[in-house]
């Protein structure tokens, strides 16, 4: 592309509006319009200059503003959506997701899981959608930061006529003291904070110039908090998985490679006593039956030693013992466990005895450990049971057929072959919670029920973000953008000496009436004209060549 020269001597980049030294217009149209437009200091922009090439067409189109607020507008929206049916790490683990949604909530739930909404957070398009907010802001900071800096960094101090006269701000003086007025406005504009550039007898004072990167500032800091809500997808980086465990029991923790262990001694649940407790809680009390005053796990962290051989049960170092309750979660390294919820009387072993329906008599009692039942219990004297088929959490399917939601047990049943001295080929009896069915006619045994032990599980939120420091930086900075765009502006005052005259010009990037404020301050007494608002007559001009158009 062609650069332009203006007639100052300065080379400027093809399509700039007003010469970044002297601010000569240099577009005819522009020439026609009463006001310059000071927006971007007239520099020339790539996105509104440039469109020949696919980059060139792939950087206008994210250069856009109007495309930034839209791509923004259907990330909010799909967020949204998100929320109207649980994500899929909270539905129950008894089926799968793709079951679930159309079993729960029908043809929605069937178009949510088809649309990805039910996993929505880490979803391919939900991340594209997330980049491309990303790039639309590098791409719109580039676009108008770079010939703005630019600009700013090559005007000088003496104006061209024509750009002094379309400022908002302008008027001319007959002044007989030139010098001793110069002096004093010189005076007042230090008194105000201005800093001064003066070249053959004419002034630039400007202040504020550092808040013109406020917008771009907070851009930096979205695109970092956008990098930081991206990092979260990186392996390793954040992890929010829920543990079970029982009382007795120990469990890897996940996310931690097989290297840390957690035992649950015992889960302890305090309830509001409604004669003893804060008659705060009676009310809620009697509606729930129940109000939690403390639910705590006694645990113990362990680190599996590095004397453990691959393949062999691992050897666990003890790191410390610990009481997990709501809101005081144990840490360790990069991780943090949390009191979440709790389950009470888990069923965890059936008994059984092996007894003649006739006579009652028993042959034998076995325990049956329903998270890992024997294949086979061996009762002596030529009695035993197998047991053919378990299912933890039984129920009928459509065919009639037994099987199980889930691999936690909810509702027990078991297929049983009952061997006898008598019956050496064995009888098959089907057993459930009150319910017994003999599928090959009456057996001569039965199954008795004798009891059950149960345990208390807790539920533990594994949580570990990486991120969070990254997402911290990057609401800083967008916090500093904010303060430094919201509370400061870029205020100039051009004075210039022509033929005899004193011009004056002034800008500023908002707040016009706080700069036509100061104005009056520095230039009162001065015997220098304040400058008028030309804006009004600015209006009237545009309607009137719109009109000639």
């Amino acid at each position: 592309m062609k650069q332009v020269k203006c007639e100052c001597g300065h080379v400027n980049p093809h399509g700039t509006v007003l010469c970044e030294s002297c601010g000569r217009v240099l577009v005819e149209e522009e020439k026609k319009k009463k006001l310059v437009d000071m927006r971007y200091e007239g520099s020339a922009r790539r996105s509104q200059t440039y469109n020949k090439t696919i980059i060139d067409k792939i950087w206008n189109f994210f250069s856009s503003v109007k495309v930034g607020v839209t791509l923004i507008i259907i990330t909010l929206a799909a967020s949204a959506i998100g929320t109207i049916f649980p994500q899929e790490m909270y539905i129950p683990t008894t089926e799968p997701a793709s079951v679930y949604y159309e079993s729960q909530y029908g043809v929605a739930g069937k178009l949510y899981y088809l649309l990805g909404f039910h996993n929505l957070y880490s979803s391919w398009w939900y991340l594209l959608l997330i980049a491309s907010i990303g790039i639309s802001l590098v791409i719109c900071s580039l676009d108008r930061v770079v010939p703005l800096y630019r600009a700013l960094k090559n005007q000088k101090v003496s104006r061209h006529e024509g750009f002094l006269k379309r400022q908002r701000l302008f008027g001319t003086s007959q002044v007989e003291e030139l010098d001793s007025s110069y002096e004093l406005v010189k005076e007042k504009l230090k008194k105000n904070r201005y800093n001064i550039r003066e070249e053959n007898g004419n002034i630039l004072a400007e202040k504020g110039r550092f808040s013109r990167w406020g917008p771009y500032i907070n851009h930096i800091g979205l695109i970092i908090f956008l990098a930081g809500g991206m990092l979260r997808f990186v392996p390793g980086m954040y992890v929010d998985e829920l543990l079970w465990v029982r009382e007795g029991e120990t469990a890897v923790i996940p996310e931690t490679d097989g290297e840390y262990y957690l035992e649950n001694h015992q889960f302890i649940l305090e309830v509001y006593d409604k004669d003893k407790d804060n008659e705060a809680f009676n009310n809620a009390i009697e509606n729930s039956g129940m109000v939690a005053k403390n639910f705590q796990s006694d645990v113990t962290l362990y680190k599996k030693s590095a004397e453990t051989v691959a393949g062999e049960e691992p050897i666990l170092d003890k790191v410390q013992d610990y009481e997990l309750r709501v809101n005081e979660p144990l840490k360790f390294e990069n991780f943090a466990l949390y009191q979440q919820s709790y389950k009470l009387d888990e069923l965890n072993k059936m008994s059984f005895a092996l007894t003649n329906k006739e006579n009652n008599e028993e042959f034998g009692d076995l325990t049956i450990d329903l998270y890992n039942p024997q294949d086979e219990y061996d009762l002596g004297d030529g009695y035993k049971v197998e047991v053919m088929s378990y299912f933890p959490d039984f129920e009928f399917d459509e065919n009639s057929e037994p099987v199980t939601k889930s691999r936690i047990p909810n509702n027990p049943a078991f297929i049983f072959k009952m061997i006898t001295p008598d019956k050496p080929d064995g009888e098959v009896s089907f057993v459930a919670i009150k319910q017994t069915i003999e599928p090959f006619g009456d057996n001569e045994f039965k199954m008795a029920f004798k009891g059950v032990e149960t345990k208390n599980v807790t539920a533990l939120t594994v949580r570990k973000d990486l991120t969070l420091g990254v997402l911290a930086v990057g609401g800083f900075i967008f916090m500093v953008g904010v303060v430094q765009g919201a509370y400061w502006n870029h205020r100039r005052i051009w004075i210039r000496r022509v033929d005899g005259e004193v011009w004056v010009a002034g800008h500023t990037n908002k707040n016009w009436h706080g700069l036509k404020r100061e104005i009056s301050t520095i230039f009162d007494g001065t015997g220098i004209n304040e400058p008028k608002d030309q804006s009004d007559e600015s209006d009237k001009s545009i309607e009137s060549n719109s009109k000639e158009e």
